[in-house]
């Protein structure tokens, strides 16, 4: 692991559920100093409720200043005009950004920091801090979320690629589409908190009260409940089985009102992390049904290796990331199928948590992806001469 860096990191908002940014940073944070930037967003906002709430939560955030939130991290929640497709916005966010970060990089006492960004919004600010390197880590295709300015997104992530010394991509996919930019992009595959998660093979874990008296089997999926999740094929399964319990469990971003309709589906809303082993252990079967678009096809289902390190039966859309991992995952496309699966799985008694299937997931922790990206960063830090900051690199 490297240690002894400053990194200035634009992340998601600190307070979000613990994405992938999160087991990262939260790793480098042991043994360097990191500064989180929360979200810049990456859509434009709506007339909405929640939007409103959000802009208010983010302009109280941003008066309280660059704050500690954890061992070796320190808060900063940027104020910054999301319409990403306006050259004027883009400039004062530019300016706004560079004068508050790199005044709350002072305050820090940090010395030519690692900027290790997630979000290509960054794109205009990044190489004006003071950076000894510039790291992309990107693990989504922004310009496909429903939202989003694409050409805008497209531009600015071309711009941060271009800049960067290291790219990093979490999918095969992303990796043949940002590797046109920069030579110097590298896949490392997501990783998993597999003690945690394996929490839920224990038989020490209560089940969360909540779904604990539901009947079974139960059919679970924990995660973001937005539109790229096949709410379809679950609404179909429900109908085929109403005698199966349903459990869907996280925030809902998307349109639920058909399965809300369905005395056998069960929404919990979000839960905290360390409550997810005990829903976990509810399950006997874990489903991750995707629509299939260009945003679902570059993804690398975070879930999905939570499911498995839980030791967890999944049945899932066959995205490329899904079908690297083998006969660990069941997978499934049309509603008719993704019943198959799983009546096939309970038929066999594959069903609930098991330690041995958990055992599998022993290869892919986030410690030993964070020993990958560290051996990355040196490398690069080995060439820093040889390709100064900023210098295009182009396959």
């Amino acid at each position: 692991m490297i240690e002894g860096q400053d990194i200035i990191c634009f992340c998601n908002d600190w307070d979000g559920d613990p994405l992938s940014k999160k087991q990262i940073v939260t790793r480098l944070a042991r043994k360097n100093r990191v500064l989180w930037v929360n979200s810049t967003g990456t859509r434009n906002p709506k007339m909405s409720a929640h939007d409103f709430r959000r802009a208010i939560k983010k302009l109280l955030e941003f008066v309280q200043g660059c704050r500690p939130v954890g061992e070796h991290i320190s808060l900063f929640c940027p104020l910054v005009i999301p319409f990403h497709g306006y050259k004027v916005a883009r400039w004062i966010n530019r300016h706004l950004l560079e004068w508050s970060l790199r005044r709350a990089s002072r305050k820090l006492g940090f010395e030519n920091p690692i900027t290790l960004t997630f979000v290509p919004t960054s794109a205009d600010v990044v190489g004006h801090l003071d950076e000894r390197m510039i790291v992309y880590y990107c693990v989504d295709e922004y310009s496909q979320f429903s939202g989003t300015d694409r050409a805008a997104m497209l531009e600015m992530e071309r711009g941060i690629i271009m800049k960067s010394n290291l790219v990093i991509v979490s999918a095969e996919r992303l990796q043949a589409n940002k590797r046109i930019h920069n030579a110097s992009t590298f896949l490392i595959t997501h990783g998993v908190d597999v003690a945690h998660f394996r929490k839920a093979c224990l038989e020490e874990t209560k089940i969360a009260s909540d779904v604990a008296s539901l009947p079974g089997p139960v059919i679970g999926f924990f995660g973001l409940i937005a539109d790229w999740v096949d709410l379809e094929v679950i609404r179909k399964l429900a109908l085929a089985r109403p005698e199966w319990s349903f459990v869907l469990i996280g925030e809902v971003r998307t349109d639920v009102a058909a399965l809300q309709k369905l005395k056998n589906v069960h929404f919990t809303g979000r839960r905290p992390y360390d409550t997810l082993p005990g829903y976990a252990r509810a399950f006997d079967v874990a489903l991750l049904p995707f629509v299939i678009n260009d945003l679902t096809l570059a993804a690398n289902p975070l879930k999905l290796r939570e499911y498995l390190a839980a030791g967890l039966p999944v049945v899932a859309t066959p995205l490329p990331e899904v079908e690297r991992l083998g006969d660990l995952v069941r997978t499934a496309t049309t509603p008719e199928e993704f019943l198959a699966e799983v009546e096939g799985l309970l038929a066999r008694g594959r069903r609930g948590p098991s330690l041995a299937e958990s055992a599998k997931m022993d290869g892919e922790s986030w410690d030993g992806k964070m020993e990958e990206l560290s051996r990355l960063l040196a490398a690069a830090d080995r060439l820093m001469v040889a390709r100064p900051l900023g210098a295009r690199q182009v396959a």
